[in-house]
């Protein structure tokens, strides 16, 4: 059992996530160049991969895959919604919201969010023992996600921006709207919400998807502080780096002589 990221941010996301005898990405939003590189930190390739899962269209979250699903032959997941927009050739084996798949020893539970997308999913995955939830992309929390992620033993969770750093930020007023609304993105109050509602003695939470310019991380430090004796652990994911292993590292896959490559 592992969760990674290759990086968190509205430059590029990816994260890996570990669990039975499968290993996935959720989202690519870096070049093929720099998803290898990223991939390789971890101590993985493209070909480790068992299935890309896509949340949404926005290039940050997608701007990748199409390149390294072709290179390595990776099967793509992604909602009926999200299918419909141009992935660069990659087709894409679709779900319904807020049915879970299975995918040999691990169950799928791709989670409906509110968020400024044709179709936006996040995900919770389980292998009936650990289960990890990675939640990005929302402007709200509600309360069929907190129910959903009520569960998890690891989570990545968004806590993008401070208010009033992203109301006197330099960004135009239009998208200062559209970050702080409901379909927008998590603000560091409503991380703290939202974990109050799910923290229990055994979550391992990684804070992602901070903004550069309007968050901060003394500022998103104070605001989390009193949780840390509710949660087993409190990790931060940066844009450049992302953060390594939570957990075990996998093993990697071998080939043996008799598989075809």
């Amino acid at each position: 059992m592992g969760l990674a990221s290759l990086g968190s941010g509205s430059k590029g996301n990816g994260t890996v996530v570990a669990l039975g005898s499968k290993v996935f990405l959720i989202d690519c939003g870096f070049n093929l160049k720099q998803s290898e590189r990223r991939l390789a930190r971890l101590g993985l390739s493209g070909g480790d991969l068992h299935g890309i899962l896509i949340s949404h269209e926005h290039s940050d979250h997608i701007a990748g895959v199409a390149a390294l699903a072709h290179k390595y032959a990776i099967p793509v997941y992604a909602s009926y919604g999200t299918l419909k927009h141009d992935l660069r050739g990659v087709s894409g084996i679709p779900f319904d919201g807020d049915q879970p798949f299975e995918i040999d020893d691990v169950t799928i539970n791709p989670v409906c969010v509110p968020h400024d997308a044709r179709e936006p999913t996040q995900f919770v995955l389980s292998d009936g023992v650990e289960t990890i939830g990675v939640l990005s992309d929302l402007g709200c929390v509600t309360s069929h996600v907190v129910e959903q992620y009520r569960n998890c033993t690891h989570a990545l969770i968004e806590a993008n921006h401070d208010s009033m750093m992203l109301s006197r930020g330099s960004y135009p007023q239009r998208l200062k709207q559209r970050v702080g609304a409901d379909y927008g993105h998590l603000n560091n109050e409503q991380a703290h919400q939202l974990l109050q509602h799910i923290a229990h003695q055994d979550l391992h939470v990684v804070i992602g998807h901070v903004s550069e310019q309007n968050n901060a991380p003394h500022i998103l430090e104070r605001t989390l502080q009193p949780l840390h004796n509710s949660l087993a652990a409190l990790h931060y994911a940066t844009q450049a780096e992302g953060f390594g292993w939570l957990g075990q590292q996998p093993i990697k896959r071998q080939i043996s002589f008799g598989e075809v490559m």
